[in-house]
């Protein structure tokens, strides 16, 4: 009972916040500056670094045209993977669930020109 109610009255069990922190610490966000804006689209220069995977996301109101320029990266699309190599481009359809994973041994940099009616960091939907 007394576990029972510790977890009743708000407070948290031992090791929660660390657990949160790893969980928090786990989302991989690729390092991006933006290159040029309009109402419509977006220019965004992206480098995830050797070993890591973002998280599989689908977008309600944009599409991406994506262009590797530096690695090699694995993209996964609506549930297949494959290897984009320098001088490469994949489209990512409006909607469709994607991710971005450095196999490699240097970091991959890819230019995302993003277009669409909204173009704000809120339109993500995760699926992992």
């Amino acid at each position: 009972m007394g576990q029972e109610r510790k977890i009743m009255d708000g407070s948290r069990p031992a090791g929660f916040s660390e657990a949160a922190q790893a969980f928090a610490a786990a989302e991989v966000v690729p390092s991006a500056s933006i290159l040029a804006q309009g109402a419509r689209f977006s220019v965004r220069s992206l480098t995830l670094p050797t070993g890591q995977t973002t998280s599989l996301r689908s977008h309600l109101h944009r599409s991406e045209q994506w262009v590797v320029v530096q690695g090699t990266a694995e993209i996964t699309l609506g549930g297949r993977a494959r290897l984009v190599v320098e001088g490469e481009a994949v489209h990512i359809p409006l909607g469709q669930p994607h991710r971005i994973e450095n196999p490699g041994r240097l970091p991959v940099t890819l230019i995302a020109v993003e277009t669409g009616h909204y173009l704000g960091d809120d339109d993500e939907v995760r699926h992992d």
